[in-house]
């Protein structure tokens, strides 16, 4: 079977006034019906504009090339702008990270969410029968008093409430794909909970695929089947969650979880990592970026082309000399 979504290849760059910036490096990335993978690394790594890469969202000075970006086994790249329009919303659905800001504030949110489905619903739908459909969605993912809900405004309701109605959006058209942008990172600890069992439950259910970008370990280790380390564009490591967050085997996924809370005793533990991203402007950037900041890197880091080593068939490290 076809993974719901397969990446090979990907490379991105921005053509800007400073130059042409190098944002990702032959990424390639995969998740199957059903899985939810986390996309992990800093600020700057390349997370979001992987999500946006697939729903071409990225704007005009973006210059995408790939092998593949496939949905299903169905590759993407041959769809005209105004067929992709099917796939944006009905097939592949993306949870924005501030969704009050998401959601138009002139608008009450249930007719937000009725356009939504009335636009993207693979049959034809009136505007009664929307509605109910997204009272029946709101009701399923928990939201209490889901018809007065629908009458709020996006200032009416908390954050949480906000996220969960960005949750019924992404969920009311029964998309294959959901993308979810660091849905919780405006959220307290508790509603960060709730809010992430309320999606997986829903997909689980219904067998969606969830590409869930984050930069909190604690987080996607508690939710997420599997773990990609994402570093300047490039993807570092790919394995089970289970496995990256106990015994990272890339550098910088190591460094990574040292220097976070994330299953710490005590603040002495942790270890700053230390140095900057790379500028992605460059033209003479190393074949490895995250070469500058690595404490194992060699000369052939910076020139040879960085082999993906597999240490068993589920588990990938982009890297000359991997942690045993």
């Amino acid at each position: 079977m076809n993974a719901m979504l397969d990446i090979r290849d990907l490379t991105l760059e921005f053509e800007t006034p400073g130059g042409l910036v190098h944002a990702l490096d032959r990424v390639n990335l995969s998740v199957e019906r059903g899985e939810c993978v986390a996309l992990v690394g800093e600020s700057g790594s390349g997370k979001s504009i992987t999500g946006m890469s697939i729903l071409r969202l990225n704007g005009a000075n973006a210059r995408i090339a790939a092998d593949q970006i496939a949905l299903d086994g169905g590759d993407l790249q041959g769809l005209s702008d105004r067929a992709f329009q099917t796939v944006r919303g009905r097939r592949i659905a993306m949870i924005f990270q501030n969704a009050k800001s998401a959601l138009n504030p002139l608008r009450k949110v249930g007719d937000t969410l009725t356009d939504i489905l009335r636009a993207h619903a693979p049959e034809k739908l009136t505007r009664r029968a929307a509605r109910a459909r997204v009272q029946e969605v709101l009701e399923q993912i928990g939201i209490h008093q889901a018809e007065d809900r629908m009458l709020a405004y996006p200032a009416e309701l908390s954050g949480g409430m906000c996220q969960r109605i960005m949750i019924a959006a992404a969920l009311v058209c029964e998309p294959e794909l959901i993308i979810a942008d660091e849905p919780t990172s405006a959220l307290d600890v508790t509603t960060q909970a709730k809010v992430m069992d309320l999606l997986m439950s829903a997909c689980r259910t219904r067998g969606v695929a969830v590409l869930f970008i984050t930069h909190d370990l604690a987080l996607a280790s508690a939710y997420c089947d599997r773990a990609v380390v994402m570093h300047a564009g490039q993807m570092l490591e790919d394995g089970p969650a289970d496995e990256v967050f106990v015994r990272p085997r890339h550098p910088y996924s190591r460094m990574l979880l040292d220097s976070m809370p994330y299953g710490k005793d005590a603040a002495e533990e942790l270890k700053p990592m230390g140095g900057n991203l790379p500028d992605l402007r460059r033209d003479d950037l190393p074949s490895c970026r995250f070469a500058d900041r690595c404490p194992r890197v060699q000369p052939c880091c910076r020139t040879a082309a960085v082999p993906q080593t597999a240490l068993r068939d589920d588990h990938t490290v982009r890297c000359f000399f991997p942690h045993d």
